[in-house]
């Protein structure tokens, strides 16, 4: 749906979003999908008109079907990812809704993040009602799980993508540096925000290494390679496959490696793709510092990449400043699980919640701040190479 944000674009409709829903126009979003349906799958027009169709995140359909169609919901985290929440009014927005030729009848209830907003029917559990308490989009609950419960706190998940995120109160910030403002989570009637950065390509640089190249037979062996040379020899990979997410928003970036010489080897190619990952951590962090006026004072992680010690020590190194794994690290179903915890009051309060976060290891910064302003700087020299490959 590209070209549906070109056109979204091309009308001046992006700045009058951006301020509503904290987001950029971008094909990511669920607006400008809803509206590819709508004009190309057969019969989709007519089946809205009558009423037949309903559309939503994930979370709609998951519970639409518990329930046995009985409701169609969202929580306010999720529906802050469309493209259509007005996050200051905290309802869909009518003028965006008029925009795009969305009708609202199709969308799903807002409810609280915690808090009973659903009961599965009785077939699907052996007779009994279970009441739905928690639902959150996946980055948001990963942050409720790294307990990130005041102003400055920040998380970062590394899985195929990566998937950053700092407490920012009770007051949205509109983003000057690229990101997006998210609403995290609301909980009775409190509403906290969050500054939010997404990388498309953080660990399936790792997997392209392996199904594309075939230097390496699993992830494992990535680090293992990486660790078996000093440094990249000034190789920088730049994982720009399907364009440039937060905070660069190049949808026509391509991937690109330079530095290459006749010395290169696998071993500096694994090592430059596991160094990309902290690379652009870094990006979107001090993006979240600028916009926030909070400077991150350590790093939360999780997701599967942050069980490689390699890894995790040069992104401390490269951000200087702590990062720290904490016991659990599968965070999006932890913070789910508090979030509906505390909506049928088995946890009283998320101060409660805070003190079950354990951490199983932290790694301080060893790299001088030169080296790590020089490395950092021949990064960003590289992203430059990648802006504007594809042509529209």
């Amino acid at each position: 749906s590209a070209g549906i944000c070109d056109d979204l674009k091309s009308k001046g409709y992006e700045s009058s979003i951006t301020k509503k829903t904290g987001l950029l126009i971008d094909a990511y979003f669920s607006a400008t999908k809803i509206m590819w349906i709508m004009d190309n799958v057969e019969g989709a027009r007519i089946k809205i008109e009558n009423r037949n169709i309903c559309m939503g995140n994930i979370d709609s359909w998951i519970i639409w079907n518990l329930s046995k169609g009985r409701y169609h919901v969202t929580d306010y985290s999720n529906a802050s990812r469309t493209l259509l929440l007005n996050i200051h009014t905290l309802s869909w927005d009518e003028e965006i809704l008029a925009w795009t030729g969305i009708p609202e009848h199709i969308l799903p209830a807002l409810k609280p993040s915690s808090g009973v907003m659903a009961e599965t029917d009785p077939d699907i559990f052996f007779g009994a009602t279970v009441p739905i308490a928690g639902a959150a989009g996946d980055q948001h609950a990963a942050t409720f799980g790294q307990t990130c419960f005041k102003p400055g706190m920040a998380k970062n998940s590394y899985g195929t993508a990566l998937a950053l995120m700092m407490n920012i109160g009770e007051q949205p910030i509109p983003s000057k540096h690229g990101l997006t403002t998210d609403l995290a989570w609301k909980i009775g009637d409190k509403v906290e925000y969050a500054l939010e950065g997404v990388i498309f390509i953080g660990g399936a640089a790792i997997q392209w290494l392996k199904d594309g190249l075939g230097i390496i037979r699993n992830s494992a062996e990535c680090s293992e390679l990486a660790e078996k040379v000093p440094d990249t020899g000034g190789v920088y990979l730049v994982p720009a496959f399907t364009g440039l997410c937060a905070p660069y928003w190049d949808m026509y970036a391509r991937g690109v490696i330079v530095g290459i010489t006749r010395g290169t080897t696998k071993e500096h190619i694994a090592r430059s793709a596991m160094e990309s990952i902290a690379y652009q951590t870094r990006d979107v962090l001090e993006a979240m510092e600028a916009d926030s006026g909070e400077k991150a004072r350590s790093l939360r992680v999780d997701g599967g990449a942050a069980k490689s010690d390699f890894l995790m020590q040069f992104q401390a190194d490269v951000l200087g400043i702590e990062v720290e794994r904490p016991a659990i690290t599968e965070m999006a179903a932890l913070g789910v699980c508090y979030l509906a915890g505390l909506g049928v009051g088995f946890w009283k309060s998320k101060e409660e919640i805070a003190r079950q976060w354990k951490i199983e290891k932290a790694f301080q910064p060893n790299m001088n701040e030169n080296r790590r302003e020089e490395l950092y700087s021949d990064w960003k020299r590289a992203v430059e190479r990648s802006f504007k490959w594809e042509k529209p």
